[in-house]
């Protein structure tokens, strides 16, 4: 059995996906990308900038799931260059606590509304703690 999570503090999908689907133990979050989701508008600052509202975004469908950052137990990260890693691994740890994360980080061609970086994450269900955010 599978739920969808959908929460107005996230970007609403813009395809044939869901948000997050709640299965079991598990919350898979489709990726995300740095939008606004109270303008609907691409961040276009920084990779840091943009880090920052891909991580918020994932964090408020999370709290929309009964879940948290700390309860993330694997993400993949897509950056548009791989020279952004060190300034998106910076902001990355400052939402995450030891243990830290499983992670794959990928570059890749080319990203929704050419954005530098989207984030997928999978998490356990429950036992929301907060996260350092």
């Amino acid at each position: 059995m599978k739920q969808e999570i959908k929460t107005d503090r996230a970007p609403q999908a813009i395809g044939p996906y869901s948000q997050a689907i709640l299965t079991g133990d598990f919350i898979f979050i489709s990726g995300q990308v740095p939008i606004d989701p109270k303008t609907g508008e691409m961040i276009v600052g920084s990779i840091k900038d943009q880090t920052k509202q891909v991580l918020e975004n994932v964090k408020a469908v999370l709290e929309a799931a009964g879940s948290s950052l700390d309860q993330v137990v694997k993400t993949t990260v897509f950056l548009q260059d791989m020279n952004d890693f060190a300034q998106m691994n910076e902001v990355y740890a400052s939402y995450f606590n030891p243990p830290y994360p499983a992670r794959s980080t990928i570059q890749v061609a080319r990203l929704p509304r050419e954005a530098k970086i989207e984030i997928e994450a999978i998490a356990l269900a429950g036992g929301k703690k907060g996260g350092n955010r």
